[in-house]
């Protein structure tokens, strides 16, 4: 049967290179923008070695720093960062660091665009359960990753409906998606990712590794996004593993990560599927990186997958040069989950879920809850119908 699509992508300006953040003021500036609020959490803040390049790029375009993202990405911390877009007369929102950091930038972004003051609208969203996009325009959204797990081409966000700074273990953890929230510009500079240590880096890896997977065997694949999901898990590959030496391979690295995610993201679709689902499934209530949760869980994914079935094996195992002559398609996908095994270990990642801190065996059951409400089982292969049993399986082959 021939392959139809529709590839609605609508990104805005990519800049990659070393020292491409030099160039922000010339960037904005031919958006009309002239008073950016830099968005970052207090690490990357307290670090000259990050800011003291961006801050230069900007020039004097930068209008004030809020420095206080954290992983628990809440709206508390949102509003904090919307006041602090008002008191500096913002117009634009500049997100840099990680994906924490990056999502608040657009919740800073979805507040700053409501004519209520920002708490009366948080209190407000956290009582419906749900956050709720302004109708007009939002400030535009640049987006300065660092770290690789792949949140910076993207029209969604996450966050957590507590309006206390540090989270409550309580409240819901909700997305929101509008072509509106897509980054104006995203800003890829392999010095700033030089700057992140390697840990860091190694922790987030799995995330955006996943996505280029997942790009090749979802239900939402086209042409396009197979072109720049193979190129970028080449890239991956050959770099992921080069971390820890002494002669990282960080523009493969970061041109993968770019690559991996050209497409994920669109205004009807977005084209995660299983593994992230049962990411989700951690995500909500523990705060181990989503990128640790990947390593764990993906090979054990990717095992039930290739069980029930094929997932596009035959390319996946092309794309990781798999000799697939000769291999059984069982052989075939165990090829691919061995693969996948040997990538984390390279990462130095952990390999069981009794590593994640604050889980024990009896929540497993609530956590396939929440892995079969997530919005990317809708994404997952033709023929593929997770049960409660299923899923549940997987958990305990990972635990």
């Amino acid at each position: 049967m021939s392959e139809r699509f529709r590839f609605d992508y609508r990104p805005g300006a990519i800049l990659y290179g070393r020292g491409v953040v030099g160039e922000l003021d010339e960037e904005l500036g031919r958006m009309d923008r002239t008073r950016a609020l830099l968005v970052c959490g207090s690490t990357v803040g307290a670090s000259d070695a990050v800011m003291d390049p961006v801050t230069t790029g900007l020039g004097e375009t930068l209008a004030g720093v809020f420095d206080r993202t954290t992983p628990a990405k809440t709206l508390g911390t949102a509003v904090a960062g919307a006041e602090r877009a008002a008191d500096c007369d913002a117009d634009v929102v500049v997100g840099l660091g990680g994906g924490s950091s990056l999502d608040t930038a657009k919740l800073i972004a979805v507040l700053a665009g409501h004519d209520a003051p920002a708490p009366a609208v948080a209190r407000e969203m956290v009582a419906d359960g749900r956050v709720g996009l302004p109708e007009s325009d939002l400030l535009p959204v640049v987006t300065i990753p660092t770290t690789l797990a792949g949140a910076d081409l993207s029209a969604v966000a996450g966050v957590t409906l507590s309006l206390d700074h540090d989270g409550d273990a309580e409240a819901e953890s909700v997305g929101l998606g509008d072509q509106r929230l897509m980054p104006v510009a995203a800003i890829y500079d392999p010095e700033l990712f030089g700057t992140t240590p390697t840990p860091v880096l190694a922790n987030s890896a799995m995330n955006g590794f996943d996505k280029g997977i997942e790009m090749l065997y979802g239900r939402e694949h086209t042409a396009i996004t197979d072109a720049t999901a193979r190129r970028g898990l080449r890239l991956l590959r050959r770099g992921l593993p080069t971390l820890d030496s002494a002669t990282p391979s960080i523009e493969d690295v970061v041109r993968g990560i770019l690559l991996v995610q050209y497409g994920l993201s669109t205004g009807s679709t977005y084209r995660a599927s299983l593994i992230h689902a049962f990411g989700h499934g951690f995500s909500r209530r523990y705060e181990t990186p989503q990128g640790v949760v990947h390593a764990i869980l993906a090979p054990h994914v990717l095992r039930y997958l290739f069980e029930r079935v094929d997932a596009r094996r035959n390319l996946i195992a092309e794309v990781l040069e798999i000799e697939a002559e000769g291999l059984s398609r069982t052989a075939l996908g165990e090829a691919i989950v061995d693969e996948v095994v040997a990538l984390r270990d390279a990462l130095g990642l952990p390999a069981t879920l009794r590593s994640i801190e604050g889980l024990e065996r009896s929540h497993l059951p609530t956590v396939v809850g929440d892995i079969l409400e997530d919005s990317f089982m809708e994404n997952v292969p033709r023929g593929l119908d997770p049960s409660r049993e299923d899923v549940l399986g997987v958990l305990e082959e990972a635990w």
